[in-house]
């Protein structure tokens, strides 16, 4: 198998060649047709998750299954698959509870996704691994997805999609007629605007330093658009909805200061849905009077609060019939040899989605 490893934090990126491991039970392989390449893949290159070196990055895929295991179930071999960054083991509580974007077979799936030659184990991001071109997963982490949708857009469901839309859908469960405030409009920040126009919002304030993001925003369904270079953000979106502030906001960046800037942009008595992925090691303060007087609504929310194995496909359905529009979210097709420069390119604001293909 031919993977980008990550070998040390703030390091660039290396190929490798690497040997499969070998096929568990409940394994599948699979052919990563594409990978997204997200926001999340460079926190972990800055060692703001807890994924140590060697590892093979990458978590937001799809592609064909080449064989599978012997007590695999699920899926079966020529099955077009999306992969899930969290398992759905269909049986622990939170699975049986319609939450299995909690499920606890987590640590489950950290098996080595591939040896070098020298017999070194290499493991995948959240068990996966997509910037290659084999994967070995678990098969909780398998979704079998019937359509003809080209993979660059089905790899996006696996993350940047399922998380951005389902905020807005499942988690802060947005209203028709509803205000709506986005703060980063990055992938996942324009799947969240168009989750916010799917349910209905009547006002949707898209805001971002970068100017391509904006109007991106407004083709996905954006009202207003807010530059914070042009002023307090806070402000322009009180003063666009009479003082008040929008009755949801959604922070899409994973930073403290905007944690608080959403917190503070959504009205009293509105929701706050945090989106975004800090580094582990940060904290946010907010005034305990405020919690209390002004009765927000704040949540936390993983993958979209989406239940993989109901909302892939029900995302596709979206985008089938035209309602949800995902190829605009791939800015660069890449090959794995530019991995480092897709994030180089992530990071100067040139893209919404570089996908590996």
């Amino acid at each position: 198998m031919k993977a980008a490893v990550l070998h040390a934090y703030n390091e660039p990126m290396v190929i490798e060649e690497l040997r499969d491991p070998d096929l568990g039970d409940h394994d599948v392989r699979v052919r990563v047709d594409a990978s997204g390449v997200c926001h999340s893949d460079l926190t972990v290159i800055k060692g703001g998750l807890p994924m140590p070196p060697p590892c093979i990055l990458g978590h937001e895929g799809a592609g064909t299954v080449l064989e599978v295991g012997s007590a695999v179930s699920r899926v079966k071999p020529g099955d077009k698959i999306i992969s899930s960054f969290t398992p759905a083991c269909g049986n622990c509580w939170y699975c049986l509870h319609d939450k299995s974007n909690l499920c606890q077979s987590t640590e489950s799936m950290m098996a080595p996704r591939g040896f070098r030659a020298d017999g070194t184990a290499v493991f995948g991001m959240t068990g996966l691994g997509t910037f290659s071109d084999v994967m070995t997963i678990h098969e909780f982490q398998a979704v079998k997805v019937e359509t003809d949708l080209p993979p660059e857009q089905l790899a996006l469901i696996g993350c940047g999609v399922t998380t951005g839309v389902g905020a807005a859908l499942n988690t802060a469960q947005v209203t028709p007629g509803a205000s709506v405030a986005v703060i980063g409009c990055g992938g996942v920040g324009q799947a969240v605007i168009q989750g916010a126009r799917i349910a209905g919002a009547a006002r949707i304030f898209a805001i971002d330093p970068v100017e391509m993001k904006r109007k991106m925003a407004e083709s996905n369904g954006a009202t207003d658009l807010i530059d914070p270079a042009a002023g307090d953000p806070i402000q322009q979106v009180k003063d666009a909805t009479g003082g008040r502030g929008t009755d949801f906001a959604f922070e899409v960046i994973g930073l403290p200061d905007t944690i608080l800037q959403a917190y503070n942009t959504a009205r009293s008595g509105g929701t706050v849905t945090i989106v975004g992925m800090p580094r582990v090691e940060m904290t946010v303060t907010f005034s305990a009077f405020q919690l209390f007087f002004e009765e927000k609504k704040t949540l936390g929310c993983l993958y979209g609060s989406s239940q993989n194995r109901r909302d892939f496909q029900r995302y596709i359905d979206l985008v089938e019939t035209g309602r949800l529009d995902v190829g605009s979210m791939v800015s660069r097709r890449i090959k794995i040899d530019e991995i480092n420069d897709a994030f180089r390119a992530m990071e100067a604001g040139e893209v919404i989605r570089s996908v590996i293909v």
